[in-house]
């Protein structure tokens, strides 16, 4: 029987259930904490947030994947609050959304020290608390890889390694790169999603196919970021896609026999913190795109693989490697 952190403690595999890998209790850059703008706000965002996450569950959803790394909005007693309330299980993150929201004080730090912060939030505990992270998140930043994203992104295969959390890509821009720097440190590709492939920024289907040829999952992650739900006063993120369109480039894998290769997802933010956002919610998952794919022919049994069974196996923590076992540095991220 395989264990998964949650921020109320380590559960089963079996307990996962239904789970969209990639969504955010609240996610905002850098400083986004200080912003008084939305801390006045609060009661207004707690109350939108139970009521997206329970129709979530209402639906059969139990399972969130938080992708909000250090620094841009992490709050655990506030999750932790959320998920008592609603019933939703949530996996939090350690790692960086991408080297653009690395903090300051982390910019000039090694490989080695970034690989030790990580491995403590997943096997000690998240700013100072016992809430251990059960995924890394990294990222490309805009404009490309950088130097401080490789390194993350080396830190990060490390960590996983040594503990048997997966790691979550944010874009899949340099997807080929990325999955080089993984291999370079020894990390099975098949414990790696690179996200975004679906959204705009940096569309390539083709690389699709490539990703899971290699052995690692497609991120069909922006589920919901449609153009057609953009207004005058909130246009739709330059991220958004027709919906149509994107169906189509998810089923062109599925029925190139890859469904055992994609995870799907909404990235839906339930409150936005400092930033105008359409309205998004990860009950579309299963509301919209799981119809949308019943009525292109995808079978129950796969609609079963993607949302229950690949979670399932990513957020399982494997067995690690004993040549790779870290001793957790006395770090905290006090975030």
């Amino acid at each position: 029987m395989g264990k998964i952190n949650t921020i109320q403690g380590a559960i089963a595999t079996e307990q996962l259930g239904i789970t969209a890998m990639h969504e955010h209790i609240g996610f905002g850059l850098p400083g986004c904490d200080l912003d008084t703008k939305w801390w006045e706000a609060r009661p207004k965002m707690l109350e939108v947030t139970i009521d997206k996450l329970r129709r979530f569950r209402e639906l059969g959803g139990q399972t969130i994947v938080d992708c909000t790394g250090i620094g841009t909005g992490r709050n655990i007693p506030y999750w932790q609050v959320v998920s008592q309330t609603t019933g939703v299980n949530i996996v939090a993150c350690t790692g960086f959304v991408s080297g653009d929201t690395v903090l300051p004080y982390f910019r000039d730090k090694s490989v080695e020290y970034l690989a030790d912060l990580f491995y403590h939030e997943i096997t000690v505990g998240i700013a100072g608390t016992n809430v251990k992270a059960g995924a890394v998140k990294v990222g490309v930043s805009r404009g490309g890889l950088s130097e401080l994203d490789e390194r993350v992104y080396r830190a990060a295969a490390r960590a996983a390694r040594a503990t048997g959390v997966p790691i979550l890509t944010h874009l899949s821009i340099n997807g080929d790169r990325q999955m080089d720097l993984f291999e370079t440190e020894g990390l099975p590709l098949d414990r790696v999603v690179i996200g975004h492939s679906d959204g705009a920024e940096g569309l390539d289907p083709e690389r699709d196919f490539r990703i899971a040829k290699r052995g690692a999952f497609v991120g069909y992650d922006t589920i919901g970021f449609d153009t057609e739900k953009g207004t005058p006063e909130v246009p739709a993120p330059f991220w958004a896609r027709p919906r149509k369109e994107r169906l189509d480039q998810v089923m062109d894998l599925f029925n190139a026999g890859y469904t055992n290769r994609a995870i799907i997802s909404c990235d839906a933010n339930c409150w936005a913190l400092g930033w105008a956002s359409t309205e998004h919610s990860v009950a579309e998952l299963l509301e919209v795109f799981v119809p949308d794919l019943k009525a292109r022919g995808v079978s129950d049994e796969t609609i079963e693989q993607l949302l229950i069974h690949t979670p399932a196996h990513l957020l399982t923590m494997k067995e690690p490697k004993p040549d790779r076992m870290r001793k957790a540095a006395a770090v905290s991220t006090g975030v």
